[in-house]
């Protein structure tokens, strides 16, 4: 055993310690975050159309400030990239997070100097609590493989801008720059097939002990491994013992991914955006993710089913409850105000707040007023491949409207990477798991509305393909498990079996 992981056991025992202090005075600490935001924030462009200084609680707050979104709150972060100081946060923010998905194209996302502390302290933290739960150190002295974008970054009136993982890899603490993989230089590869085929390169004969990323591409490097060495991830790197996973629901890529390795092991869940860093697994032993109450952020959460009112009902943390769908609304020492960052939620504990990541507001299908959302189709797919000892590559859902007389249902496409044996069988029980899982569909199905499910089979590396051929292959990039539309459907026609 090392020094290194020595120190580590006190270190997260001390800091944990803290950490469950302030997970169990959250309601109180929240309410401080709220004043202490708004007083910091009244001298800007913002705090002053909005008026800051008379704002003394959060009915006051909902009643000032509408809930936005990035399209809404564009106008003050173009102020703020024209170079102009005190529009959304005091100063200038350090960087800007660039990420895709609106209709304007890119969004630019304000990082400030102490918002990007609180993501290093956050992913620092869901360590902490693993090694201060298992008495699991050892991982500290072999090599880490962050999978992230690009850390080169482009300037923007003295604002650097990047992708948030990029940024986030200059803020490495030295303690692991020594065990961190890939190289700078690999890193900055932009084409990801090619940086892929680098990192493989660089890693395969190393003592890897930790990896991260989000799961379809740690899947992606796994493949790449096995294809060079002609082993199990396992047996390249015996001591691998922590995967920490993010970005898209990990259940849907856990069993290819125990696959690939030859053996399941410990694995820790986080929720990062560019917007903060909202929660990360505080334990091996408990279902959700703490919500991260003492970093600066502000939450407030609307019903999902409520997200689109002209006014909807906003609450805090002291009245949420247990099992309900929310949308996450942020406030932030970054300068997000309000925001609707697009996330769905649900709390699965209230002592203390553990919360899991159900969906996106976006993804969803209602085409017929079902509203079925990303958690009730993953539980429907994975609870029939498990049953039939089935493994699932990737799979999206879309509707099919009927144009005549035909019927209209769901249209699942899914890569099998081991596929039923009577697919229309299949099917069926799927349907009959979504039927269960969400009553609106069961009674179109009922009303014969709508036809049961169809899945459509792809074909190997379909949805790799498709991330390639609109360029947003890699990186922090995935592939959405719910449209309302057929835009992504219509692409997938090339692919299917």
């Amino acid at each position: 055993m090392s020094v290194k992981s020595i120190i580590a056991k006190p270190f997260a025992n001390f800091l944990v310690s803290a950490i469950q202090k302030e997970a169990n005075h959250a309601v109180a600490k929240q309410e401080c975050i709220l004043q202490d935001l708004l007083t910091q924030a009244s001298i800007t462009a913002f705090g002053k159309d909005h008026a800051f200084e008379q704002i003394t609680n959060h009915k006051e707050f909902a009643d000032a400030v509408p809930i936005r979104d990035y399209e809404m709150l564009k106008p003050y972060i173009e102020r703020v990239k024209a170079g102009e100081q005190h529009i959304l946060w005091p100063g200038k923010p350090v960087y800007f997070a660039k990420t895709s998905g609106t209709t304007s194209g890119v969004k630019y996302i304000p990082i400030t100097s102490i918002s990007i502390k609180e993501h290093i302290k956050a992913a620092r933290n869901a360590l902490l609590c693993y090694i201060a739960e298992t008495g699991k150190s050892n991982f500290v002295n072999g090599k880490m493989i962050f999978l992230s974008g690009s850390p080169v970054l482009e300037s923007i009136n003295d604002i650097y801008t990047g992708r948030l993982s990029g940024i986030v890899n200059h803020h490495v603490p030295k303690y692991l720059t020594k065990n961190r993989l890939p190289s700078y230089e690999t890193n900055c590869i932009e084409d990801w097939e090619t940086k892929l085929d680098a990192i493989v390169k660089e890693t395969h004969n190393q003592e890897m002990t930790l990896i991260s990323g989000i799961p379809p591409w740690i899947q992606m490097y796994f493949d790449r491994l096995v294809q060079k060495t002609g082993k199990r991830i396992g047996e390249l790197f015996p001591h691998f013992s922590l995967m920490v996973h993010g970005g898209v629901a990990f259940e849907p890529y856990k069993a290819k991914l125990f696959d690939s390795i030859g053996r399941s092991l410990d694995t820790i869940e986080t929720f990062p955006a560019s917007e903060g860093f909202f929660a990360f697994q505080d334990s091996q032993n408990h279902e959700g993710l703490l919500l991260n109450t003492n970093a600066g952020m502000y939450f407030e959460f609307v019903r999902a089913n409520e997200i689109f009112d002209t006014n909807p009902r906003r609450i805090g943390l002291a009245e949420v409850e247990l099992n309900v769908n929310y949308a996450l609304i942020i406030s932030s020492n970054a300068g997000l105000w309000a925001y609707n960052i697009g996330d769905t939620v649900k709390f699965v504990s209230l002592n203390p707040y553990r919360i899991v990541v159900t969906g996106r507001i976006k993804h969803f299908i209602s085409a017929f007023g079902e509203h079925v959302i990303s958690e009730e189709v993953e539980y429907a797919l994975l609870k029939i491949a498990e049953r039939q000892q089935l493994k699932i590559t990737e799979f999206t859902v879309a509707p099919f409207i009927a144009s005549n007389d035909s019927d209209s249902y769901h249209e699942w496409f899914v890569e099998f990477e081991s596929e039923p044996h009577d697919l229309q069988a299949f099917s069926l029980e799927v349907d009959e798991a979504l039927r269960e899982k969400n009553i609106y569909y069961d009674d179109l199905i009922r009303g014969n509305i709508l036809a049961p499910l169809k899945i459509s089979r792809l074909r190997k590396n379909a949805f790799i393909d498709y991330m390639k051929s609109i360029g947003k292959l890699g990186g922090q990039n995935k592939v959405p498990r719910l449209s309302n539309d057929r835009n992504i459907a219509d692409a997938l026609q090339q692919f299917i079996l």
